[in-house]
């Protein structure tokens, strides 16, 4: 998700490479006509630029693999450090070390219950992290039964200690193996080769836009239009036109295409987008139908009959309640450690900024909060004490649109202040506005006032949650962004905000940080 890559990825994304090199010699026989495209079956994930691409099942089948390498492995360690914590050389019952063994083969059981290893579920997204969640829950709950079932009297520190370990190993080794994924597709490999079907403008936007990132992993490699568009198609689609609609199916096999994704098009009816579903379903090649529903993910959706018909329900974003609970005592708890942890830092920076320039060690500046309530948010000090007042001499140079300001070589930044920015040390005081019930942890960029008098209504919607340290635009690119894309992202998280989306962004914002990319 970020736009640039450090030597460390590289190195990172070579490894995953090198260790990712197995083959297969014999493609499944739906994937003849992918196979003779690419002129071989041999596949590595991750390879290097210049090969062909990944065969499709050839690399999800390996990547499947190495989720089962990876949760075995966590739920190993977690037992083996259990072992070590709770007992420490105390005396043991020997069941204990068949159980050690069965929990590993009892986790993964659960995650396939769970669907925690379905392809559709992986490679983007949260559903994946939830699965892995839900699952924790359940052999939580079914190692609680099964020892009030049994009266086994198991170390309750043992089992406390397997669960914690064996949930946050299988997250963090999935995130990982994830952001190599991510790397390979920066490359152009282990990509999903798309076929697009619609109006030739709209299929012009769709290429635009997956252009913009690859991490999604969809590649359009051609496109079919209604039969009227096809003399006037190649002067508006950047992609080749391989037909009209109703051919579609040959032309993704012409194509090589692996996946055929129907756009809003009103001359594909549902007995037309019936049959070519039947008809890439003998070449197994994916269906994918494109909503006009911008940003709302898949929890919120659900597809019911009604007298035969498929109707799509979207739930409203649950932003209140329970949920809201949640968020705030997750808030107040972890920005607590955090300002525990990090108060050496907090006095080492306050003491360069004072040396610096001995001006103020804290910056106060009115924001918006949730509900278009204002509020006061600190931060560590990174301009000359007179910035405010130099604003008006270096607006021209705004290189950002919309209504924000941003300039990559701002002369009212100090030097410690660049270095602060640089690895995002200038936001650790907002963790009080966090204990304040001002931020929270996650959520979009706290806006100025000047910049909500001129929102349009859609905009407003951002304000309906608190703002906070980190969110979708900090992982995204930062002040790279545009601001129609840093809107987009804030109603994103808006529309579709859930605790393991709060978790994930937390991890990429560690990420983030360490790249730099965007920080200025």
């Amino acid at each position: 998700m970020t736009t640039t890559d450090t030597a460390a990825d590289n190195a990172a994304s070579a490894s995953f490479a090198a260790t990712s090199s197995f083959a297969e010699t014999t493609p499944p026989p739906s994937a003849t006509a992918t196979a003779a495209y690419y002129g071989t079956t041999e596949r590595d994930l991750g390879g290097v630029a210049g090969q062909a691409h990944a065969d499709r099942w050839v690399w999800e089948a390996r990547y499947v693999r190495y989720l089962l390498i990876i949760d075995v492995g966590a739920a190993l360690i977690a037992t083996l450090a259990a072992f070590v914590l709770r007992f420490q050389g105390a005396r043991y019952a020997n069941w204990y070390l068949a159980l050690s063994v069965l929990i590993p083969l009892v986790w993964v059981a659960i995650l396939a219950l769970t669907r925690g290893y379905e392809r559709r579920l992986l490679f983007v997204g949260t559903e994946e992290y939830q699965r892995v969640l839900r699952s924790a829950g359940r052999l939580t709950a079914g190692s609680a039964l099964a020892a009030y079932v049994t009266h086994a009297g198991v170390a309750r520190g043992y089992l406390l200690i397997v669960l914690v370990l064996t949930t946050g190993g299988s997250l963090l080794g999935r995130f990982a193996l994830r952001r190599a994924l991510h790397r390979a597709r920066r490359r152009g490999t282990c990509m999903h080769r798309v076929l697009a079907l619609g109006h030739a403008d709209a299929v012009a936007r769709l290429t635009r836009q997956l252009h913009r990132r690859h991490h999604h992993g969809l590649q359009l490699v051609g496109a079919c239009v209604p039969e009227g568009q096809l003399a006037s198609a190649a002067a508006t689609v950047p992609v080749p036109v391989y037909g009209a609609l109703s051919a579609a199916a040959n032309c993704a096999a012409a194509a090589g295409a692996d996946t055929v994704m129907v756009l809003s098009c009103p001359e594909l009816d549902g007995a037309m987008l019936r049959r070519l579903a039947w008809e890439l379903e003998r070449d197994d090649i994916d269906l994918i139908v494109s909503s006009s529903l911008v940003d709302t993910s898949g929890d919120r959706v659900t597809v019911r009959p009604v007298d035969g018909l498929p109707m799509m329900h979207v739930e409203h974003p649950r932003l209140g309640g329970g949920r809201r609970l949640i968020k705030s005592v997750f808030d107040l708890s972890l920005a607590a450690v955090l300002l525990l942890v990090s108060a050496p830092v907090f006095l080492a920076v306050a003491l360069v900024v004072r040396l610096d320039t001995g001006g103020p060690v804290f910056f106060r500046q009115t924001r918006v909060g949730r509900g278009g309530e204002p509020f006061r948010m600190y931060k560590f000090r990174t301009m000359h004490v007179d910035a405010e007042q130099r604003l008006d001499t270096v607006r021209a140079q705004n290189e950002c649109a919309g209504v924000l300001f941003k300039m990559r070589r701002d002369p009212r930044v100090t030097r410690s202040g660049r270095v602060l920015r640089r690895w995002s040390l200038d936001e650790l005081p907002q963790l009080f506005n966090v204990l304040l019930g001002d931020m929270s942890l996650v959520g979009p960029r706290p806006p100025l006032p000047a910049e909500v008098e001129r929102y349009p209504q859609d905009m407003r919607r951002r304000l309906m949650v608190k703002p906070g340290m980190t969110g979708l635009w900090q992982v995204s690119g930062r002040s790279d962004l545009s601001w129609e894309d840093s809107i987009r992202l804030d109603l994103r998280y808006v529309e579709n905000w859930s605790l393991t989306v709060d978790l994930v962004i937390l991890l990429r914002t560690a990420i983030a940080v360490r790249r730099g990319a965007g920080a200025y």
